[in-house]
């Protein structure tokens, strides 16, 4: 089943280390996944997140406010 990840953020440095380490799990594990940056302000509110970037997982609000490892990524994925 293929997963849905969102990355929610305004384009900063840190949502754009989240996202290069997220797309690099993604891939290096050949896990099928949806990937979406969203970026637009109202739309990130509607998750009620305070600080960015934040990791949303299948809906699941996962990670806030900073950059995971590679190897967390790839556990809330498994």
């Amino acid at each position: 089943m293929s997963k849905v990840i969102k990355i929610l953020g305004t384009g900063c440095p840190k949502c754009q280390s989240m996202t290069a380490v997220v797309k690099q799990v993604v891939s290096e594990n050949h896990i099928d996944a949806t990937i979406k940056k969203v970026e637009d302000i109202m739309e990130i509110m509607t998750f009620n997140i305070m600080t960015t970037p934040a990791l949303v997982i299948d809906d699941v609000e996962t990670i806030k406010g900073r950059v995971p490892s590679k190897q967390e990524v790839l556990e809330l994925l498994n």
